[in-house]
């Protein structure tokens, strides 16, 4: 295949050029190297690097040169001065710059050779004169013939016709074979044109319902006919996205109008859980306004004003152990923390003083001591920030009982409804009844929050990030999809059928993950405690492939001891017994600090003493625990391995295997969650024996995002390309060295990402065990190759929602 060197004036715009070339052939095209800007910050050209680009794509076959205005030209020129290679075939091409470099990636791409690429570069105007009416009959294609050995007549029913991807994907396909194919659009009764050539398919102007005659000789001209009849009868892959659309002019939140943005930005709401669900909007009241300034209150009133805030504070944290009562699992725990908070006495005393000392009102006290606490929260980030929300949830609370208002919270329904807010409390999040509430959109919040998190355990559909939801009308009906992120109002009737069909579905996974064609895919369970191993084995799931462990940790003053461990351990291999259970040592710091490990002043705990670093400062920690899951594993009949959480190095991972065979575990992997561990996964599986790819942390180090911040969700988002591109370097590094990848983030549980996953290389998919029958579902509708194909796509996309777009249109079901 040749090379193609892009020399322009502007880096910028040779970067969007080579960008949206690319886009028409993913990871498949000719090598293309850049040689833009004449220096740091300055527009020009420099022959130097022209020649140095030229070198970096030096082929046999030769290197074509696309060029922007005259003096990138004489760079070019003076470049083949330079080159070492007298022998090296270079061909400057006077083609368009962005149109012809399309048109000869697309054609480099097929195999053609320099002279035929470059002429297509040069022809690459055609389509364009052609739609204008501009065309000179001298630039015309010679009139191919019919190449009548063989001829189809082919209907086009994708929505846009022969644009420029579908021409993209019939020449590459054609490529495959020996034959000459000609193409020829019976509505215009204009001659064909090769099919080899994409800007000659270009001036076809063929559009949706049009009918095309093509026609093939050659040794391979039936086999070539009957790819191009699979592509058209597919629609090209178009014609899922078109079904999809509303007949109706139903609003979709997720594709806003285009308009200048004044503030972060926005691919539109995020799905955070998936499944589909419709319902009429009920709105959660927004929050109190804050209290507006008063007249101090006289001495003798302060002291009865002030019983009243302990009180209030009082009545609040009982009200909410009774409804923590009520409840189990998660959303009892949120419900306990969340009446200590209530309960606080530093947060109560500091109230108490504003009343006794600067006779502020009660509720204007509360809203002051709580704003301090806020700042300091906001200050240290991290885990304090993401508790924000739980403070104002106090305050409210509060503040309405002292105000004699009904406390915030959820709406009392008995009827289906979907829930929008503009950010939910945990106390409200653990509250909802999965029964009754069918969805779950919000404003504010990210992949993390306490929204995602509880309504992943719901198992409800459930969209973050959702800007103008509280725009929406009170009662209008909306199907949600916390797969995708769509929020679709007032839908047709039809849409709502699919809707409740799709909603009322009981999906099972019948313990064997793998794609239609049989490639298999492990499918595992997330397990956070000895009390979710019911449901991952309810769930059929196929082992664990993330154990974790900080639940023995977390309510200790000091770290748990050798017997607890080992007792704590032993009820969840108990569970597996001959399955996989992958357990990951202490993961502390950060967003899960703990007392006794975590330096409460870090100034940045994400970047801190977190993960396996905490090793560093407490060795014997980790050593303990190495003993107890050794002990564990010896007492029960689980397939154990075990696996350290935030590696960066290769040195790290050779200290964890060294650890780990001195208590005899031999079965040793690791975390990949840093750009760091991803690039250098090849040495690093050297070393150990798998690897698991933790997508929410992987996600906020390539992206520089905190994953707690709802505004930088979007950012946190796993369909980014480049968080792709660092899964893709993992999983192929383990292909390479013969070893297992898999992914146990948050990720795994998206249907559509899972198939992106296993296209990418995973070998094994681990998340919520409701989640399993979705993914399971989904695999088992498209082939390996979808997988593969679709992820070279999403990779080479440009953004996460052009990523999602790419994978949608590759990844309908199969034929049987």
């Amino acid at each position: 295949m040749i090379g193609i060197v892009v020399v322009s004036h502007s880096p910028r715009l040779a970067q969007a050029a080579v960008d949206l070339a690319v886009e028409m052939v993913g990871v498949n095209g000719p090598d293309i190297a850049i040689a833009a800007g004449a220096g740091e910050g300055v527009i020009g050209t420099d022959a130097f690097k022209v020649a140095e680009a030229i070198a970096e794509v030096a082929s046999p076959e030769g290197v074509l040169v696309m060029m922007d205005l005259g003096s990138a030209v004489m760079s070019a020129e003076m470049a083949l001065e330079f080159s070492d290679d007298p022998d090296l075939p270079v061909r400057l091409s006077s083609g368009p710059f962005v149109e012809g470099l399309m048109a000869a990636v697309v054609r480099a791409a097929g195999g053609a050779t320099l002279d035929e690429v470059e002429r297509e570069a040069r022809g690459a105007l055609r389509a364009k004169q052609s739609h204008l009416g501009d065309e000179d009959p001298a630039d015309l294609p010679a009139d191919s013939g019919s190449a009548a050995e063989h001829a189809i007549e082919v209907t086009l029913p994708n929505p846009d016709g022969l644009h420029a991807r579908p021409v993209s994907m019939l020449v590459t396909a054609l490529s495959a074979f020996e034959a000459t194919v000609t193409v020829a659009n019976l509505r215009t009764g204009r001659p064909p044109v090769p099919a080899n050539s994409p800007t000659a398919l270009l001036t076809v102007d063929a559009r949706k319902g049009d009918t095309i005659s093509v026609a093939a000789a050659g040794r391979q001209a039936v086999e070539a006919l009957e790819a191009v009849s699979d592509l058209v009868g597919k629609g090209f892959g178009e014609l899922g996205a078109a079904s999809a659309r509303a007949p109706e002019p139903a609003l979709s939140l997720s594709q806003p109008q285009a308009q200048p943005s004044s503030g972060a930005p926005s691919s539109g709401p995020l799905g955070v859980s998936p499944g589909l669900a419709v319902g009429p909007i009920v709105r959660m009241p927004e929050t109190l306004d804050e209290p507006g300034p008063a007249a101090a209150l006289p001495v003798s009133a302060r002291e009865a004003a002030a019983e009243r805030i302990v009180a209030a504070a009082s009545s609040v944290a009982r009200a909410l152990r009774d409804k923590a009562a009520r409840v189990s699992g998660a959303a009892r725990g949120i419900l306990e923390a969340t009446a200590l908070m209530a309960a606080d006495p530093g947060l109560i005393d500091a109230a108490v003083s504003r009343v006794t000392g600067q006779g502020h009102t009660p509720e204007r006290a509360v809203w002051a001591a709580v704003g301090e606490v806020t700042a300091a929260f906001t200050e240290q980030g991290g885990l304090l920030a993401e508790r924000i929300p739980d403070l104002h949830d106090v305050r409210n609370r509060i503040v309405s009982e002292l105000l004699g208002r009904p406390a915030p919270g959820l709406p009392d329904r008995v009827e289906p409804y979907v829930l929008v807010a503009r950010d939910l409390a945990p106390a409200d999040t653990a509250l909802i009844d999965p029964t009754v509430c069918r969805a779950i959109v919000t404003v504010e919040g990210g992949p993390t929050s306490h929204t995602a998190i509880l309504a992943r355990a719901l198992g409800l559909p459930a969209v973050v990030a959702a800007r103008d939801a509280m725009d929406l009308p009170e009662g209008s009906v909306v199907i949600v999809d916390g797969t995708t992120g769509e929020i679709v109002v007032n839908p047709s009737d039809d849409q709502v059928a699919r809707a409740e069909e799709q909603h009322s579905r009981v999906i099972t996974f019948d313990g064997t993950g793998q794609t239609r064609d049989g490639h298999r895919v492990q499918l595992l369970a997330n397990v956070a405690s000895p009390d979710s191993v019911a449901a991952a084995i309810e769930a059929k799931a196929e082992g664990v492939g993330l154990f974790r462990t900080e639940f023995c940790f977390l309510d200790h003053a000091e770290a748990p001891g050798l017997d607890e461990q080992v007792a704590a351990y032993r009820q969840v291999f108990a569970g597996f017994p001959g399955k996989k259970v992958t357990i990951r040592t202490l993961d502390a710091g950060a967003d899960k600090p703990l007392a006794f490990v975590t330096a409460a002043d870090e100034v940045n705990p994400a970047l801190g003493i977190r993960g396996y670093r905490t090793a560093w400062q407490r060795p014997e920690l980790l050593d303990t625990q190495l003993q107890a899951i050794a002990a564990a594993a010896a007492a029960e009949n689980a397939d154990v391995g075990v696996m350290a959480p935030m590696i960066a190095t290769v040195d790290e991972s050779v200290d964890f295997a060294a650890r780990c065979a001195a208590h005899g575990l031999h079965n040793v992997g690791v975390m990949i969650e840093t750009p760091a561990a991803a690039i250098t996964a090849g040495p690093i599986l050297e070393r150990v024996d798998f690897a698991s790819l933790g997508t929410n942390d992987l996600a906020q180090y390539t992206m520089a995002a905190d994953r707690l911040m709802g505004e930088l969700a979007l950012l946190n988002d796993p369909w980014q390309p480049a968080v792709l591109r660092m899964i893709r370097e993992a999983c192929q590094a383990g292909l390479a060295a013969g070893k297992p990848v898999g992914v146990c983030g948050e990720a795994a549980a998206d249907p559509m990402l899972s198939a992106i996953l296993v296209g990418l290389g995973a070998t094994s998919l681990s998340m919520s065990p409701r989640a399993l029958g979705g993914v399971a579902e989904f695999l088992r509708g498209v082939t390996v190759t979808q997988c593969r194909d679709a992820a070279i796509a999403a990779v080479a996309a440009g953004s996460a929602g052009a990523a999602r777009s790419a994978a949608a249109l590759l990844l309908e079901p199969a034929p049987a």
